[in-house]
């Protein structure tokens, strides 16, 4: 990305904005200093894409695909690896399953792009209009959230598309599609729409998600219903975007209004939706739905003072909930520092500075409009964010800690006043 070719205006761009856009790109995280239609070539935007790709379907995902499409056989420990990517729960059918993700998702973005093209070749013109309709069926489709919309006004994202109902509807689907994950995915491909039979975890995905895009569309139609955010828009375009700043704060970074001039109540709901994300196994980021099910049910479960927690007929095993709350922990943590230290570096407010943050370990890309003003050591702590977003908490606790082994024996128990 440093390199003169992939500028516009071919010149070198400094390494640490260089960084800090692949990491953005890799991570499908949408956060950029520059904007991607004024500053890179279209070998850079191609680069970005394939980024985008690898970085959203999982380069050992695609890696596993490739080589078995080619009628290589796999080793088991190169199962482990595509298990561990993939976070699945399952020990079987892994290479099954990587090509079922591959062919998926490639199946999902030629959709999208064709209907996308309906409106963008008209606007664009026939080449251009198509290869727009290709990179944001792919960006929509991995959550990464990049546009190439700064032909029309740079940083706009899809501002200028805010009443134009297939086109937000088909970026909002696929971001939802791309977030649900593979293995739910399979559990519909499966049993179509016998819900019964779906796994736990694709219950708890779907109805989690369900709620929060409800809730989400209603809070931010309630919000910002005659805020200037809306100003000229019908109360169907103003349901529409609501439900869109619904859907894209699960990791996808696109926006359909000016962030920069919400609420800070709207804000805050964003900063909420954001940090949830998407769902294991998928293109998401975040906390993921599935720990926040878990949280809210130990909630549920401690108020009805059960021992162990409960849903859709099945017990959820403990050690799911101590990961959960580990999880939360870390990110919470990481999320306030970050936050405080940036405000302090930047002298920005606290609410934009937590917005970013949140908006970089959740892999999300939106903004209140300050990611090109920050400095270096900002722009550092960030990609540090969308890394640590992109891999996952426990994949990095567990990669630098050292296990003590099997524990034989428990120590004494003893109770503690808590709450």
């Amino acid at each position: 990305m440093t390199l003169p070719i992939s500028s516009k205006h071919r010149e070198f761009t400094p390494f640490v904005d260089s960084l800090f856009t692949a990491t953005s790109a890799t991570c499908v995280t949408g956060l950029v200093v520059y904007d991607t239609y004024s500053h890179w070539s279209v070998f850079g935007q191609l680069v970005l894409l394939l980024l985008i790709q690898i970085g959203g379907l999982g380069f050992v995902t695609m890696s596993i695909a490739i080589v078995t499409f080619t009628k290589r056989k796999i080793s088991f420990s190169q199962r482990l690896v595509a298990q561990e990517s993939i976070a699945s729960t399952r020990h079987g059918g892994i290479v099954k399953m990587s090509r079922f993700a591959v062919a998926g998702a490639i199946l999902v973005e030629l959709v999208g792009a064709l209907l996308l093209s309906v409106s963008f070749i008209p606007k664009f013109g026939f080449l251009k209009g198509l290869y727009y309709s290709v990179f944001h069926s792919v960006s929509a489709f991995c959550n990464a959230g990049f546009d190439l919309m700064g032909e029309i006004e740079p940083r706009s994202s899809l501002v200028s598309f805010n009443t134009n109902p297939l086109i937000l509807l088909t970026i909002g689907f696929l971001i939802i599609i791309g977030g649900l994950g593979f293995f739910v995915w399979s559990d519909i491909k499966d049993y179509k729409l016998k819900f019964k039979k779906y796994s736990l975890h694709s219950k708890l995905v779907l109805t989690t998600t369900a709620g929060l895009l409800i809730g989400g569309t209603f809070f931010f139609l309630i919000l910002e219903y005659n805020k200037p955010t809306y100003e000229g828009l019908s109360f169907f375009s103003k349901v529409l975007n609501s439900f869109f700043q619904a859907v894209t704060p699960r990791t996808a970074g696109f926006n359909s209004v000016d962030i920069g001039i919400m609420t800070e109540a709207s804000l805050l709901v964003t900063v909420f939706l954001m940090l949830v994300g998407g769902s294991s196994g998928s293109t998401a980021g975040g906390i993921k739905t599935t720990t926040f099910a878990v949280l809210i049910l130990n909630i549920l479960s401690v108020s009805r003072r059960r021992d162990s927690l409960q849903v859709f007929r099945r017990r959820i095993d403990e050690s799911t909930l101590r990961s959960s709350v580990t999880i939360v922990s870390v990110y919470v943590f990481l999320l306030l520092t970050s936050t405080l230290i940036i405000s302090a570096i930047e002298n920005l407010p606290v609410i934009d500075t937590l917005f970013e943050s949140a908006s970089a370990i959740a892999t999300v890309g939106l903004t209140t409009g300050i990611t090109d003003k920050i400095g270096s050591i900002s722009k550092i702590i960030l990609t540090f964010l969308m890394y640590f977003g992109r891999v996952g908490c426990l994949t990095l606790i567990y990669a630098i800690t050292i296990s003590a082994g099997p524990q034989y024996s428990k120590l004494p128990a003893e109770k503690i006043a808590v709450g």
